[in-house]
C-alpha cells in the first residue's frame, strides 16, 4: 500500500507478514513506482519541466532530476530545448521519446486479422489488415496464423531498430485474466490457452504475450486515443457478428472478477427469438449483430470470408433506398437501442461508442438506436448518455491491444537502460 511521503517521494509499505506493523518496501520497488509516475506525468502533460513534475507529484527536485536522468538513459524521455514563456529562468522541457520501442496489437475476428504497432506516444508505426478464416480455422491453425503475422510485425520493427515491448491479441470471446480463451462462440473456440500457445509458437520471444477480450481493448483504445479520451465513464460496443461491451468506469477498464464482464451480446432482447450460438434464443447479437441483417439479405447465409463484401452490398442497397434493407436496418437499430438502454440504466455512461461494422451502418442506425436508448432510460436524457460512432475504425481493438502494452509501461514495466 502507499504510505506517507518521505522527502517528497511516496513510500510504499508492506503490511503482510509483519507483527511490528508496516515495513518499507524494497528501494527498487519505490524507484520503479516513481519512474512510472514521472513517465505518466510527461505523457499527459508534455512538454513540461522537471519543476512542473516536482510541483505536481510531490517528489522533491533532486529525486525528479534523478528519475528524469534514468528515463532519458532508457530513451523514454528526451529534452526538447528551453522555454521562456514562464516566470523565472527558462526551463528545459521534456517530452516522450520512446524512439527505440514499439508496442504491438493484433485483433482476431471471424473474417480478418488486424495488426498495429505504435510508439510510446501512440503514433502509428505500422497497420496491416488481412483476410483470415477465423470462423472456420481450428485453434491450432489460428495460432499458427496469428504467430505468422506477429513474426512479420516483429521483424519489421527489428529492421527499423525498434525493440518490441509486448504483444497483445484481441479476441471476440471470454478471455480470463491469464490470457486463456474460455469460450469464443463465433470462432468455435473453447478453453484455448491463447497467450501461452502463442508465446510457444513465437519461441519465447523475450517480451510479454497477452490476450484479452476485443471489446475491452476497443474501450482502452477509445480511452487512450479516441476523440472521447479522458471521458471517465464510457462503453465501447463491438460491431461484428458478435456484440460485446468494454466498460470504463471512473477512468478505469472494468474486467470483472474473472475477466468476463461486458457480455451484452447475450442479454435476451427478443424472448423466443432466433437461436444464438451460446445456446439461448433472442440474444442481442442475433437480433442486432451483423448476422441479423445478413441472414435476411444473403440467401443461404454468408461465410466469414465473405462478410465484408456482403456488408458493403448492404450499404450500397441502403444508399439506393432499398426498402427491404432499410426496414431491416431499422429493426436492427431498434434492438440495438434496447440493449444499449439496459446498459445505460445499469452503468450510466457518458458515452456509448459503436465500433466495428456499425461504423459503416451508422447513417441508417445511429439516430434510431439512440432514440430507442433514450426512450428506455430512467434518467432524463439518458443521464447525459450519448450514442456515437468510433473514429478509430476497424483497428480499434488492435490499437487497444497495443495500448494495453503501453499501460504496462505506464505501470512500471520499463525497458532496461541501454
Amino acid at each position: 500500500m502507499m504510505g506517507p511521503t518521505r522527502n517528497g517521494a511516496q513510500l510504499i509499505t508492506n503490511t503482510q507478514g509483519s507483527a511490528s506493523g508496516p515495513q518499507p518496501a524494497d528501494f527498487t520497488d519505490v524507484r520503479a513506482t516513481n519512474l512510472a509516475v514521472v513517465l505518466r506525468f510527461v505523457r499527459e502533460n508534455a512538454p513540461c519541466s522537471r519543476a512542473d513534475i516536482a510541483a505536481t507529484t510531490g517528489l522533491n527536485k533532486a529525486t525528479v532530476s534523478s528519475l528524469v536522468a534514468d528515463l532519458i538513459d532508457r530513451r523514454l524521455l528526451r529534452e526538447t530545448g528551453l522555454t521562456e514563456n514562464r516566470v523565472g529562468r527558462p526551463a528545459t522541457m521534456l517530452v516522450l521519446d520512446g524512439s527505440p520501442y514499439a508496442a504491438v496489437g493484433i485483433e482476431v475476428n471471424v473474417d480478418y486479422l488486424t495488426a498495429v504497432a505504435v510508439d510510446l506516444k501512440g503514433e502509428e508505426l505500422l497497420s496491416w489488415r488481412r483476410s483470415f478464416p477465423g470462423g472456420s480455422a481450428s485453434p491450432g491453425q489460428a495460432v499458427a496464423g496469428i504467430a505468422g503475422v506477429a513474426r512479420r510485425v516483429v521483424n519489421r520493427m527489428t529492421k527499423d531498430a525498434r525493440q518490441v515491448l509486448g504483444l497483445t491479441v484481441a479476441v471476440p470471446g471470454l478471455v480470463d485474466l491469464n490470457g486463456s480463451v474460455r469460450v469464443a462462440p463465433n470462432l468455435g473456440w473453447r478453453d484455448v490457452d491463447l497467450a501461452g500457445d502463442l508465446a510457444k509458437a513465437l519461441r519465447d520471444p523475450g517480451f510479454p504475450v497477452l490476450a484479452d477480450n476485443d471489446a475491452n481493448l476497443g474501450a482502452l483504445a477509445e480511452l487512450r486515443f479516441g476523440p472521447h479520451r479522458g471521458v471517465q465513464n464510457l462503453i465501447y460496443l463491438t460491431g461484428e457478428i458478435g456484440v460485446g461491451a468494454g466498460i470504463v468506469l471512473d477512468g478505469r477498464l472494468r474486467r470483472g472478477g474473472a475477466g468476463f464482464s461486458g457480455e451484452i451480446g447475450h442479454i435476451e432482447i427478443v424472448p423466443g427469438g432466433p437461436p444464438c450460438l451460446c445456446g439461448r434464443r433472442g440474444c442481442l447479437e442475433v437480433v442486432a449483430g451483423l448476422g441479423a441483417i445478413l441472414a435476411r439479405t444473403v440467401p443461404g447465409g454468408v461465410s466469414p470470408e465473405e462478410l465484408e463484401p456482403e456488408i458493403d452490398e448492404v450499404v450500397q442497397r441502403a444508399e439506393a433506398g432499398d426498402p427491404t434493407v432499410l426496414a431491416l436496418l431499422d429493426t436492427l437499430a431498434e434492438n440495438l437501442g434496447k440493449g444499449v438502454g439496459i446498459v445505460a440504466n445499469l452503468i450510466n455512461p457518458e458515452v456509448v461508442v459503436l465500433g466495428g461494422y456499425y461504423v459503416k451502418l451508422a447513417p441508417w442506425i445511429l439516430a434510431r438506436a439512440e432514440q430507442e436508448m433514450l426512450s428506455r432510460t430512467l434518467a432524463p436524457g439518458g443521464g447525459g448518455c450519448r450514442l456515437v460512432v468510433s473514429g478509430l475504425g476497424y483497428g480499434a481493438a488492435a490499437l487497444g491491444a497495443a495500448a494495453r502494452v503501453l499501460d504496462s509501461v505506464d505501470s512500471g514495466r520499463l525497458p532496461a537502460p541501454a
